[in-house]
């Protein structure tokens, strides 16, 4: 045991040790003291507010005097605060602009000289005015630009309707004047079109016509509209503009139609214009003479042109506000960030008893590879972040420094584990195991385990690629997937600066784990002798040959080709076994299927065993670094017992029957160890009394691990309580004799603390009551708070049940985890029989026709079945299986993961979602 103190700590197998400090800041340098902590990022801060709502916080509302200094810094920072989220909706404000505008934001900015945040106030004020009235400018000049392009078509449309309906009247006017007009009853019986075509002015006849725009796909509501209020008496007329007008409420191009509308009387006029309303038409007046109108056009069209010069002048000097905006739009979004992040910090701080300064607690990490380095680090880092508050305070100009120390510790430490490019994935797979909680009681996705508890991402960079393997195996495939790992390495820096899809990104960031697991897949793609399901003959000859002479054999380059005699007749060995891998003489024999299930679902359960005994093999190190006796004895020792006695006793017969070629039935040892314990195994006899030894074991262990640990529990809790009531009791003994004839007052609150405990507990002590002098006057029936607090600390109860749970749930585990890594038996052998489907049925299928487009065509269907379910869906399918099997088989026998993450304070950290 001393051989394994001594080794060297890894850094990944328990997390980073942690020292938890506190901080004593004057208000006039709290903002500078945890911006420079921000800068170096070493340093996580506690909630001390936790309990109070974010409206509630000092630097959110205005604060209450408390001095004429630090009222007066704290009422100008606390409105910093809302400035901060000012220039926040500022810079929104910029970014959707410049998104509008087409433009990118400069990925590098411009350097600029440095400037206080105020001095940006000040500018983003500006510049949000000027785009504000630019804007309004453009707008304004846009709707005029609009309104007279429509104009420009409702004359060009609604002009040629005039123009046409006055030379049907010229043609027509004598045959009116001779039958029509010299009719007496004419003004009552004649009819609208009548009227139109009637020489002379039309408002002379009391004919009208309103002339407009309107969207396409409103004009056949809109003209049965104009109908039904006009019973039919109009006219309507409409032609399609020949260009797309912008639509000032939708902010797109539209289509839109011209129209004219002929009608009699001002009452039907009144309901066309609120018509014309609803529907969002424009209505224009044209002149009826067509001088006028030429007039009016020519006007219209110089306008045209004025505007578009000056529009295209506005967007040019709106573009360069925006590129130079954009330009440092990165650089004022990293200020106001970083400013409210320290604001957001210090609502997490709380002041002292004289108000005069803020009090701060956290973790620092404690980076250290030898216990002999940790004091030396744990000055170093306190070293360098005792530089920092010292400038701060020089900063500052404060006539106080800032206080800094190391504390006890009052809770667990957060869990922070220093990983690199290649280790983060496999620490990311570990920690999205299950859902936790945050310091601040927010529940995420995901688990991180204990602080310093052993770290099962040590492990999972070895078994989880190597699991996967074993489902995958295939070293046509592994290649395959090994180029595509290296190309994203090969890219990694040019990737790693884009911002990718979620499934790219999530690919991305699993590179090294795709690159182990494309190399353990070709590994035991090698042993399966599998190359997109065809054997190689890679290592040597066959160790198998045909049984009957006559039957024909081809060799190829060392390659045995059979022909369907080979298998139906069978093979014979007849030298030494092939040397690395399954005999490529297996593939196609009758005896193939048989074999691999056998091979297979024995290495399957030789593998669970040996990873769910890994896994309680390291619940005894961490109770061994943890002190905890209680469960290296009534944990580890029980379930070590249980878990051999039945599944370390089966893989010991697999591995003996696979050395000794014993013929044993495996599936009558294991079932008849429970039917029959006492029956005679005859040729299944390993060693004597093998089943009855082994059984007891297995049920000793369950009462093993149910009934001693909480028992245990109470009897120490208990002996430790009444050691701390003896204490209790002994000082207050001591008070009253050294103080009962000097005060006449009541005791201090903590005496009074004391005194109430003991006094309470000593009522209780055997069946007796006992009473100190001067206790008289108390209620002995009244439970101290302290007291109430011990009873709902140690609850034997639910101690007992959940150590029932636990006991139960490993033994009923242990039998379904076990048969759970059957999984890569059959895993392994779907993806050989489809990787078979797939070459055999389609690939070799085409090749047998001579035609050159039906082998093409096999080639294209065996690619893209290769591509997409072999590559894609089947290494997604085995990932999730091998993720499964280190979650629930492997990591329940000693991961806890109930720790919470170290999340220091850090400007580095920050991202978009922490505007």
């Amino acid at each position: 045991m001393g051989y394994i103190d001594k080794l060297p700590a890894m850094d990944l197998m328990r997390s980073e040790k942690m020292t938890p400090v506190q901080l004593i800041i004057p208000v006039e340098s709290a903002r500078r003291a945890v911006s420079y902590l921000g800068q170096l990022g070493l340093l996580q801060f506690r909630d001390l507010n936790a309990d109070k709502s974010p409206f509630q916080r000092t630097f959110v509302n205005q604060v209450y005097f408390i001095g004429f200094v630090s009222a007066s810094v704290l009422d100008a920072e606390s409105e910093l605060v809302k400035r901060c989220a000012e220039m926040s909706r500022k810079l929104r404000f910029f970014k959707d602009q410049i998104h509008k505008a087409g433009l990118m934001s400069a990925p590098r900015p411009i350097l600029q000289p440095k400037m206080e945040l105020e001095q940006l106030e000040i500018q983003l004020a500006e510049y949000e005015h000027e785009l504000l009235e630019m804007n309004n400018n453009s707008e304004q000049l846009r709707q005029s630009y609009n309104q007279l392009l429509e104009l420009k078509i409702v004359l060009q449309k609604a002009g040629g309707f005039l123009v046409s309906s006055k030379s049907h009247v010229v043609s027509e006017e004598i045959e009116l004047d001779d039958h029509v007009y010299s009719n007496e009853d004419y003004a009552d019986t004649t009819s609208l079109l009548e009227k139109e075509m009637r020489p002379g002015p039309s408002n002379q006849s009391g004919l009208s016509f309103i002339s407009g725009i309107i969207i396409r796909s409103k004009v056949l509501m809109f003209e049965r509209m104009l109908f039904r209020a006009t019973r039919g008496n109009m006219l309507f007329s409409q032609a399609p503009a020949d260009e797309k007008i912008l639509d000032p409420v939708s902010t797109e191009m539209v289509e839109k139609m011209a129209f004219v509308v002929f009608f009699s009387g001002e009452q039907a006029k009144t309901k066309m214009l609120r018509i014309c309303e609803a529907f969002g038409a424009n209505c224009y007046s044209i002149p009826e003479d067509i001088t006028e109108q030429r007039q009016l056009n020519r006007v219209v069209l110089s306008r045209l042109s004025e505007l578009e010069a000056t529009l295209d002048s506005g967007i040019r000097h709106r573009n360069n506000a925006l590129t130079f905006i954009g330009s440092q739009l990165s650089k004022w979004i990293d200020m106001v960030r970083m400013e409210k992040a320290v604001y957001d910090t210090l609502n997490m701080l709380n002041f002292d008893v004289t108000k005069k300064c803020l009090v701060g607690e956290g973790w620092c990490p404690i980076f250290a590879k030898t216990q002999s380095e940790v004091s030396i680090m744990i000055r170093f880092y306190h070293v360098q972040i005792q530089e920092v508050l010292q400038r701060a305070t020089f900063d500052s100009n404060s006539q106080v420094g800032v206080v800094f120390h190391a504390m006890d510790a009052v809770e667990s430490p957060p869990t922070y584990f220093r990983t690199n490019r290649f280790t983060n994935s496999f620490q990311e797979i570990v920690d999205a195991y299950g859902t936790g909680q945050d310091t601040n009681m927010v529940t995420f996705y995901g688990s991180v385990a204990r602080y310093q508890e052993a770290n099962p991402a040590v492990y999972t960079i070895i078994t989880f690629p190597f699991l996967f393997a074993v489902m995958f195996g295939d070293w046509g495939h592994g290649i395959c997937l090994l180029l595509g790992a290296l190309f994203l390495i090969s890219r990694e820096r040019k990737l790693g600066s884009q911002k990718l899809g979620s499934i790219m990104e999530m690919v991305f960031g699993g590179r090294y784990l795709l690159l182990l697991m494309s190399l353990f897949s070709i590994y035991c793609g090698l042993i399966y002798n599998e190359f997109f399901s065809v054997p190689y003959h890679i290592f040597g000859g066959s160790a198998y040959k045909c049984r009957d002479a006559a039957c024909s054999c081809e060799i190829l380059d060392n390659n045995f080709f059979f022909d369907s005699d080979a298998h139906s007749v069978g093979l014979v060995k007849f030298q030494d076994a092939y040397p690395f891998g399954v005999d490529p003489s297996w593939r196609g024999s009758r005896s193939e299927l048989p074999f691999l299930n056998s091979l297979k679902m024995k290495m399957s359960i030789l593998l669970g065993v040996t990873q769910m005994n890994l896994g309680i093999i390291l619940s005894y190190f961490n109770a061994r670094f943890f002190h905890n006796s209680l469960d290296f004895r009534y944990q580890f020792l029980p379930q070590m017992i249980f878990l051999n006695s039945l599944f370390g006793y089966l893989s010991m017969l697999i591995v003996v029957k696979w050395c000794t070629g014993s013929q044993a039935d495996l599936y009558h040892v294991m079932i008849y160890m429970f039917l029959s314990p006492f029956e005679d195994l005859g040729d299944n006899q390993l060693f004597p009394g093998q089943k009855i030894i082994l059984l007891l074991l297995a049920i000793i262990a369950v009462p093993w691990m149910l009934f001693p640990k909480p028992f245990i529990l109470k009897k120490l809790h208990s002996e430790l309580f009444s050691l701390f009531l003896q204490n209790l009791l002994n000082l207050v003994h001591l008070a009253n004799l050294l103080f009962a004839d000097i005060f006449v007052l009541p005791l201090s609150e903590l005496e009074c603390f004391l005194f109430d405990v003991s006094v309470f507990h000593l009522t209780r002590f055997q069946g007796r009551t006992y009473k100190m002098l001067g206790t008289s006057e108390m209620d002995m029936d009244v439970e101290p708070d302290f007291a109430r607090q011990h009873d709902e600390d140690f609850n034997f109860s639910e101690v007992f049940v959940h150590q029932m749970i636990h006991s139960i749930e490993f033994v009923l585990g242990s039998v379904s985890n076990t048969a759970s890594y059957l999984r890569l038996w059959a895993l392994s052998l779907a993806h050989s029989e489809l990787s078979t489907v797939f070459y055999e049925k389609v690939l070799l299928l085409a090749w047998g026709y001579d035609s050159i487009i039906i082998r093409l065509v096999g080639l294209a269907v065996f690619a893209f079945a290769t591509a997409f379910i072999l590559l894609m869906m089947e290494t997604l399918s085995a990932f999730l299986h091998a993720l499964r099997l280190h979650w629930v088989e492997f990591m329940n026998k000693f991961y806890h993961g109930d720790g919470y993450k170290f999340r220091p304070f850090s400007f580095a950290s920050l991202t978009d979602a922490d505007d």
